[in-house]
């Protein structure tokens, strides 16, 4: 269940055009999220095995948009975050964003953000420890300083969920209090569709209540009992219904993501990709 969640305190979109995001959602800003992205945990052993290697299958799979991930060998699995750039750009895929550690190296983390092109930095773990409104405010202000200094560098900062941010202190949602708190000039969300209906909740009512805040997602599908991410189609996730609501959320881009699979990953995301591209609506 927490598979990744717990490996990230260790270690410290092929074309979907008008049939996914409608064109009002597409003309409500400058980007839209008109190619299918594609997490890099999902194949995180694969690309410290064979990074090239790996990168030329999700691209011939179909994947457009990529998010790199926090690895053993660093934020770029080896490659320079230049090196890593240019290897995408010539298989026809965007390194758009990246999962990292907000740390005491923030400012050169922004710097190889921007040597990488890359336009977000997410941040996907709590800086510091502590379910209390108290210390999701005291965050609000970290993130907001964090964003204020990415965006000097045109790099755009957000925060990735999972399950732990909708517990509750003192009858108040610890992720609202976080939305409540941050600038949203510095500091957008990336929300994981699949940590959030695990836990009883519902994507809509977020992108209802806070609309525009959501820019970046995990599309993932979740098995409810095993509480474990499964192919499209197999889980909880109304895949269906989030892509008719994408343009309240304020969606740019979306990343496949899934942490589990029986079988081996490129088939996982060969299935996820058939499934988006056969999805009618």
């Amino acid at each position: 269940m927490n598979s990744r969640r717990n490996f990230l305190k260790t270690t410290g979109a092929l074309v979907v055009g008008s049939y996914l995001i409608p064109d009002t959602a597409r003309a409500a800003s400058r980007k839209s999220a008109r190619e299918i992205g594609l997490q890099l945990y999902t194949v995180r052993n694969e690309m410290l095995q064979d990074n090239v290697g790996t990168l030329k299958k999700i691209a011939g799979i179909g994947y457009k948009e990529i998010e790199s991930a926090s690895s053993e060998k660093g934020y770029y699995y080896g490659f320079k975050p230049a090196e890593m750039k240019k290897i995408c750009t010539d298989l026809g895929m965007t390194l758009r964003s990246g999962h990292v550690h907000y740390d005491d190296n923030w400012q050169q983390t922004i710097d190889q953000a921007v040597e990488s092109g890359q336009e977000y930095l997410i941040v996907s773990v709590m800086p510091e420890k502590g379910q209390t409104v108290d210390n999701y405010k005291h965050t609000a202000e970290i993130f907001n300083k964090a964003g204020e200094a990415a965006k000097k560098s045109n790099i755009t900062f957000g925060y990735h969920n999972h399950d732990s941010e909708f517990e509750k202190d003192k009858g108040k949602v610890l992720y609202d209090v976080l939305l409540e708190n941050t600038n949203p000039d510095f500091v957008k969300m990336e929300m994981d569709l699949g940590w959030v209906i695990i836990t009883g909740n519902n994507p809509l009512d977020y992108f209802e209540k806070y609309p525009g805040r959501f820019p970046l997602w995990h599309l993932k599908d979740m098995d409810m009992k095993e509480k474990h991410s499964v192919e499209f189609g197999k889980g909880g996730l109304d895949v269906k219904k989030m892509l008719e609501n994408a343009k309240k959320a304020g969606i740019l881009y979306f990343f496949v993501e899934q942490e589990e699979y029986t079988g081996t990953a490129f088939d996982c995301l060969a299935y996820n990709m058939n499934y988006l591209k056969n999805l009618k609506y």
